[in-house]
């Protein structure tokens, strides 16, 4: 016969800790993840968030696109940012809140 037979193996004491001591490894892995990668990313959206809620009219910014502006109007969910001035009449344009990167320091916009 080319098949050889199979025999069951005989069913022995279960280990009470195995499956747990298999799951640690799994576990580390995932707290080393959230100190690593997920909690800094969380604290970083928040004072993102914080920055966009205290925008007020007068402050320069850069959008995440790399516009550089002052704020001339803030509404809810939009800001109008003085981009230019071409002959006495200044260049607007409208962008979400949530567009804006990074706030400047007051005056960097005429070092520019």
């Amino acid at each position: 016969m080319f098949i050889s037979n199979a025999y069951a193996q005989a069913a022995g004491a279960a280990d009470p800790s195995g499956g747990l001591m298999g799951m640690l490894p799994i576990v580390l892995m995932f707290i080393v993840l959230w100190f690593i990668m997920i909690r800094p990313q969380m604290k970083k959206a928040k004072e993102q968030q914080k920055m966009v809620s205290e925008l007020a009219k007068g402050d320069e910014v850069v959008t995440q696109g790399g516009i550089a502006g002052r704020i001339t109007k803030v509404g809810e969910n939009y800001l109008t940012l003085e981009v230019a001035e071409l002959k006495d009449s200044p260049v607007e344009i409208t962008v979400q809140k949530n567009s804006v990167g990074a706030l400047l320091p007051k005056g960097t916009l005429k070092n520019l």
